[in-house]
């Protein structure tokens, strides 16, 4: 059993499928076909339960996974701390976040504070996030809905209000507050199934019995501001963005519903290595305010 074994394996039950792991890890489909049946031969179990050309990561798999990646894991911060050592910068500290807009004022002082830091940022929903911490590829996460893996600790940086946006001269601009099922008939901007906004929105339809009308359907929450202002339709936005995204065209409306809200977390591995630069992100995360300015509280109805 050798590391281009178990990494090679590592990628292939991440995706399932061999094409797209060789395309991962850029050699050819054979190869790594035969490597994965090489160390279930050494193994003396299959890893994968296999179908024609499909294949699915089977119960063993599963166990020998969990190994598999924490040992790797292990090998990754030992280089990274080797690298630290040797180097006379801070290192690097590396975040994932749902959307970049949540970050970039963040990473901006970060960077004027600490210039030596080599900061790495990925784009990423809740899953690929997951499975990023485990893999030792970032080192926190800055996530808006909850991220549950072994090893996972969570701090809440905020918690916000969710907005109705709606675009300037409809019939819902005019209000204060509206209720959920007021918003019934009215085509709806979001993301796509498994990010926070949808995740959110489909809740708070599901409360009253209801499905959105989904008019719009984007990977990047940052912009529906932007298609919300062209008069696409209306989203839920965080009071986050009312401050700093786009608002031109846009009526800013409270939606009576006790959970319409957003818990921002930061997230890491509690075990994985963290180098100078790491540590300072942290720190320097949870000793200043985020996003603290709130919007006052819905009006009373009635």
């Amino acid at each position: 059993m050798d590391l281009l074994q178990l990494r090679y394996f590592q990628v292939v039950a991440r995706f399932e499928h061999i094409s797209r792991a060789a395309e991962e890890l850029m050699v050819a489909q054979p190869s790594v076909s035969r490597t994965v049946a090489r160390l279930e031969a050494e193994l003396g179990t299959p890893l994968f339960d296999r179908q024609g050309r499909r294949i699915r990561l089977n119960r063993y798999g599963a166990v020998f996974l969990r190994h598999v990646e924490r040992a790797l894991s292990e090998l990754d911060d030992g280089r990274r701390a080797l690298l630290d050592a040797r180097d006379r910068g801070l290192g690097r500290v590396a975040i994932a976040a749902e959307t970049l807009l949540t970050v970039t004022r963040l990473l901006g002082s970060f960077r004027a504070a600490y210039p030596d830091a080599d900061v790495r940022l990925f784009q990423a929903d809740a899953p690929e996030m997951e499975r990023r911490l485990r893999a030792g590829e970032v080192d926190f996460c800055i996530a808006s809905q909850p991220l549950t893996g072994p090893g996972l600790e969570a701090v809440e940086l905020v918690r916000e209000e969710v907005l109705l946006a709606v675009p300037a001269g409809r019939r819902l601009a005019r209000r204060e507050c509206v209720t959920v099922p007021e918003t019934a008939d009215e085509p709806y901007v979001t993301t796509r199934p498994g990010t926070w906004p949808r995740a959110l929105l489909e809740r708070l339809f599901a409360a009253h019995g209801l499905a959105p009308l989904v008019s719009c359907e984007s990977d990047e929450p940052g912009a529906s501001g932007d298609m919300i202002g062209a008069g696409l339709g209306i989203g839920l936005v965080p009071a986050m963005s009312r401050r700093i995204g786009p608002s031109a065209g846009i009526a800013w409306v409270h939606i009576d519903a006790p959970d319409c809200h957003r818990d921002l977390t930061l997230v890491r591995h509690r075990d994985a290595y963290l180098s100078e630069a790491a540590v300072k992100f942290r720190e320097f995360t949870l000793s200043r305010p985020f996003m603290t300015h709130r919007l006052p509280d819905p009006p009373a109805r009635g």
